[in-house]
């Protein structure tokens, strides 16, 4: 994976968002959350004391956790599909609002409800939480030819100013043979790419024409007629891939094969495996949902095939260490490619990859500080700063100056130890999370790239005022903490210590 990893770097650094539309069947999830201490005395079956509305989570789902993990992604999301005239059909919009993602494109259609998924979830002796049985609230007729005209019409007015169109089918009755046929012929007039994660029949015609789909190896057997390969075989995946592009006339086919990754097989080029890193899989749930979502993504912004399949790889896998469909910012993903390209060894990084930390941290909700410095023979004042220097934050980044401005700083005879020494010291101590180098006398740039929640100073400085940065720090709205000076201790002072003594030794 890190020669995929190294070729997405470059690619990830000038991605500048999507715009994409997401059709298909958007539904709610609810999980009724409780405790089962006791059986009912009418029936052997367990008893849920919940409080309600206190205890229930609603979470969009099916199309709605495509249309979220784009969003997170960094795209401008615009959702097609129904609902029903009910209150679930409310909060499914206002969710989807809330998540980034424009819902004007939902229908009400009064003929059946909103698609909802309802999980009860009993706790069972202060023990970890057991789904004990979901109810789903579903219609799967299909849509009215009212209902699919108006659809269409909406997603033919939206789709002229669209990247790329993702179908996504549950079959529930929204996505028909002819709203399929319809919108991939909309994508093709238009120059569209429409990407399809098809649901699980037999008979994929309805997609017939779309450019890609994104089926997992199950599925895409039951549509190929062959039976469900146990294990990975290179032999049986490309020939199943093959049969799904060729009879449906496809671009390009996307086989999801759990930990071995995605096979692609395109048109008129050499098929290719894209493998993954092998992960601790807490929940396959939304994983589909993420491939497709990011795939979309990185077409938009001009990927290569393999690359943009590596890119949904990479956005998948960390899907699936997270319990439930969790949306993944792409500041997360972003980093992640960067760890496994081997940019993220150790502590110390360039300002790229710095940036990367830094969005991923903030994601987090991480208090990022930062202070600076030559750190030229690092003595005990130095690392008592440090310490209480990262008493102000969850990370701290130390930027450290380069040779020439140490010179420039402090004489032509310093810095006594190269930036590469000094760096890979600091990087030694516990309290220091992340190293830098910054070529600039002041500290200025630094500041606006790391654009920290404190900056800490230490030396002799009384007041804030004092501070060269002070006035970017009050622009950029960044706390200041001054420490105090360490008596006594200086590096400059050492080094003049250092010199009499060796010039005493000559003399001797």
């Amino acid at each position: 994976m890190s020669g995929n990893a190294e070729a997405l770097v470059p690619l990830l650094a000038g991605c500048k968002g999507s715009d994409l539309l997401v059709v298909g069947d958007f539904m709610l999830d609810q999980a009724q959350h409780g405790s089962a201490d006791r059986l009912s005395p009418d029936a052997p079956v367990p008893v849920l004391l919940s409080r309600g509305a206190r205890d229930l989570e609603e979470t969009a789902g099916g199309s709605s956790n495509v249309a979220l993990c784009a969003a997170a992604l960094g795209a401008r999301v615009r959702c097609f599909g129904v609902t029903g005239p009910d209150d679930e059909g409310h909060t499914l919009r206002r969710l989807l609002k809330e998540g980034g993602c424009e819902a004007d494109g939902l229908i009400e259609d009064g003929s059946r409800p909103t698609t909802v998924k309802r999980s009860i979830v009993g706790l069972a002796q202060h023990r970890h939480p057991q789904k004990m049985f979901r109810v789903d609230v579903e219609s799967r007729d299909p849509i009215s030819s009212e209902i699919e005209a108006a659809l269409l019409r909406a997603i033919e007015r939206a789709a002229a100013d669209c990247q790329v169109i993702c179908l996504e089918d549950y079959a529930k009755g929204v996505c028909t043979p002819t709203l399929c046929q319809s919108v991939i012929e909309i994508g093709r007039r238009l120059g569209k790419p429409v990407l399809v994660d098809p649901a699980a029949i037999a008979d994929y015609s309805r997609y017939a024409g779309a450019t890609a789909i994104t089926p997992n190896r199950t599925e895409a057997a039951l549509a190929a007629g062959r039976k469900t390969m146990p294990d990975y075989d290179a032999g049986e995946v490309r020939q199943l891939a093959r049969t799904l592009r060729e009879r449906y006339k496809l671009h390009a086919v996307v086989l999801t094969l759990d930990r071995h990754g995605s096979f692609l097989e395109r048109d008129g080029s050499e098929p290719v495996h894209v493998p993954t890193v092998a992960r601790r899989v807490y929940d396959v749930t939304g994983a589909g949902d993420m491939v497709l979502a990011a795939l979309a993504a990185a077409l938009a912004n001009g990927f290569p095939w393999p690359e943009a399949v590596a890119f949904a790889n990479v956005a998948a896998g960390l899907e699936v260490e997270v319990f439930g469909a969790r949306p993944i910012p792409f500041a997360q993903v972003r980093r992640q490619v960067l760890a496994q390209a081997g940019h993220m060894a150790g502590k110390i990084r360039d300002r790229q990859a710095l940036r990367v930390e830094l969005e991923a941290r903030r994601e987090a909700g991480q208090r990022i500080v930062l202070t600076n410095g030559c750190f030229d023979v690092l003595h005990a004042g130095h690392v008592s700063s440090l310490r209480a220097a990262r008493e102000q934050g969850d990370l701290l980044v130390v930027a450290v100056n380069s040779d020439a401005s140490v010179r420039e700083l402090k004489g032509a005879d310093r810095p006594v130890f190269p930036l590469a020494q000094r760096m890979e010291v600091l990087a030694a101590l516990e309290s220091v999370d992340l190293v830098v180098a910054f070529e600039e006398r002041s500290a200025h740039e630094v500041i606006r790239l790391v654009h920290p929640h404190v900056y800490v100073k230490g030396g002799d400085y009384r007041r804030p005022e004092d501070v060269a940065e002070h006035a970017l720090l009050v622009e950029l709205g960044v706390e200041l903490r001054l420490l105090g000076h360490v008596p006594g201790v200086s590096t400059t002072a050492a080094i003049h210590r250092m010199r009499e003594r060796e010039t005493g030794t000559i003399r001797g």
